[in-house]
């Protein structure tokens, strides 16, 4: 009762990991190519003209706070891509602000830094729901969050795209006001321009730090000299003589970047040392046994080809020693839990391998598909982890539920909203990761976006819609195809009309699946390569378990889930 045996899995490459692996370098230099675009801003032209300020960039005063050789994981780095803004057509990389999570002082945090080398930090389209996106993850795990703000505020011509609606810039404030009520810690370093609503983000901080070039209004002094004809500076105005010693909307003030970022740094020294050591109850952390690198290896480049799940599993936990749970029924499906840096973690997964099917002796049905018992499995563990206060991995590579006649009568319907009442009404850090494919209501079932997980990501290799184009385009033209989907047609012309629409279809709905259009659009919250799912899961396990006394985290010793392995494996 008191522990559940952990055991090996994962054995060496496949014969073809070598294809597997050639397949994937494109896309992964192709996914390089994008983050460097977008965390070079507008350019070193941008970035020497902040340098003359004696100021420094957003991504230099990102790296200089963050622990020595400790990894920045960047969220929302592709938001925005290839998009352009304004009269004059400009970019808007990242949507410029840098979202991230940073460890500082031994402490996970949310850093949320404003990129002056992109119109002096202004908020763009996306760049309202980027800010309130990180400040959610930062509830959700009671992460610190540091503000890094050197913003002139709304990029005006787009107004209409960041000003009015549900996740308009105002829905920032508002999350400052619930990370404050919850407790949260909020420290602020204010750098250079601090406008309007760039102004008002720092305010509900717990500190704020002003550096002598930084300046709080609501309105700067162009614009209330054209208003009330009076000859003064933004300084003059709201820089820290008047706000640190005047107004008290800011508490201290420092004499340069540097300074203010050694002080923020000491600030979150001062906080309550993390809970993670406590949680691993003495479990040493510990590499997988093989190698995080090799996933790259382990996907075919046809998303029709299946991989094996539990070769993933083995490059991603602690030592490769996982303990599946339930493993006989719905075999469709993975569910079972390992260590990740030490942390208990439950895994929901795939298995898109053909698996025996249950009614009929001898045959096979496809994986990657909800079936009755698999569903029925994920929605109890799901709720067993939620019980037991282990946080949830989800790994889809899905193509949707059963259909049919059989799937009907079993109750599928039913089935599946009992799991979405389970992901709807979790309380539970979550981390879903899109493998592949995320195909249809089953993307939603594996708690994809909509049901709000702590964070989603994607690979290069993810497909996000709800079928594939040669699935849509036969739906669309199926009156003239014949039983095999061959077009019929009184003369080649017609036919080959036919062929072109088909083909044009299924080349718009490949184009959509792309991640780097599902990051752009914030469908995924970032979009990585294979070998960094390890790195992202320590990330997610360490945050997940670093606060103390916000949610349930049984003792493993009176864990649900002994009981339900007593009951359904026995033993």
């Amino acid at each position: 009762m008191a522990r559940l045996a952990l055991h090996p899995i994962g054995s060496a490459l496949p014969k073809d990991a070598a294809a597997n692996r050639a397949a994937m370098t494109p896309l992964e230099a192709r996914l390089a190519e994008r983050r460097a675009v977008a965390q070079g801003g507008w350019g070193p032209e941008y970035a020497e003209r902040c340098h003359r300020k004696g100021k420094l960039t957003s991504w230099e005063r990102t790296l200089r706070l963050v622990d020595p050789g400790s990894p920045i994981r960047a969220v929302g780095t592709l938001v925005n891509d290839g998009e352009l803004y304004g009269p004059d057509k400009r970019p808007a990389p990242a949507a410029g602000v840098i979202t991230a999570f940073g460890r500082v002082e031994g402490r996970w945090t949310m850093i949320i830094a404003n990129d002056n080398t992109v119109a002096s930090g202004s908020w763009w389209p996306r760049t309202p729901e980027k800010i309130q996106r990180a400040q959610e993850m930062a509830l959700r795990l009671r992460l610190p969050v540091i503000y890094l703000v050197d913003s002139s505020g709304l990029f005006l011509p787009e107004q209409a795209h960041t000003f009015p609606g549900p996740t308009g810039a105002g829905g920032i404030f508002k999350l400052n006001a619930r990370l404050s009520a919850a407790g949260v810690p909020q420290i602020a370093g204010v750098f250079g321009d601090c406008i309007a609503g760039g102004g008002y983000m720092p305010i509900i901080s717990d500190v704020v730090y002003m550096t002598e070039q930084a300046y709080m209004v609501i309105a700067g002094a162009a614009l209330i000299k054209g208003a009330k004809s009076q000859q003064i500076t933004s300084l003059d105005i709201g820089g820290p003589d008047v706000h640190v010693h005047l107004s008290a909307c800011a508490d201290h003030r420092v004499p340069d970047d540097e300074t203010c970022l050694l002080r923020i740094r000491q600030e979150i020294a001062t906080l309550p040392g993390p809970a993670i050591e406590y949680y691993r109850r003495s479990a040493e952390p510990a590499p997988p046994r093989f190698a995080a690198g090799e996933l790259a290896s382990l996907f075919p480049p046809d998303y029709r080809h299946v991989f094996p799940m539990p070769e993933v599993l083995a490059r991603l936990v602690d030592d490769s020693l996982f303990r599946e749970v339930m493993p006989h029924r719905g075999p469709e499906m993975i569910t079972g839990v390992g260590r990740v840096s030490g942390l208990w973690l439950g895994f929901i997964a795939n298995n898109p391998q053909l698996t025996d099917h249950p009614a009929l002796a001898g045959e096979k049905r496809p994986g990657g598909i909800l079936y009755r018992d698999g569903i029925a499995k994920i929605s109890q563990f799901a709720r067993t982890c939620a019980e037991d206060g282990v946080p949830l991995v989800w790994l889809q590579d899905i193509a949707g539920f059963d259909i049919g006649i059989e799937a009907e009568k079993e109750g599928l319907l039913g089935y599946g909203s009992s799991l979405i009442y389970t992901n709807s009404t979790t309380t539970l850090p979550t981390l879903t990761v899109l493998l592949r494919k995320a195909a249809g209501a089953g993307y939603y079932a594996m708690a994809g976006m909509p049901y709000e997980p702590t964070i989603q990501l994607a690979t290069p290799l993810t497909r996000l819609a709800v079928m594939e184009g040669r699935t849509l385009a036969i739906g669309a033209y199926r009156t003239r195809l014949d039983e095999n989907f061959q077009v019929v047609a009184a003369d080649e012309a017609e036919r080959e009309k036919t062929r072109r629409g088909m083909q044009a279809i299924e080349d718009q709905i490949t184009a959509d699946m792309d991640p780097h259009k599902a990051a752009r659009q914030m469908d995924v919250d970032e979009v990585v390569a294979m070998g960094e799912l390890r790195g992202w899961l320590e990330t997610f396990a360490e945050a997940a378990y670093q606060a103390i006394g916000y949610r349930r985290v049984r003792n493993p010793r009176i864990w649900a889930l002994h009981d339900l392995v007593a009951l359904v494996d026995g033993a």
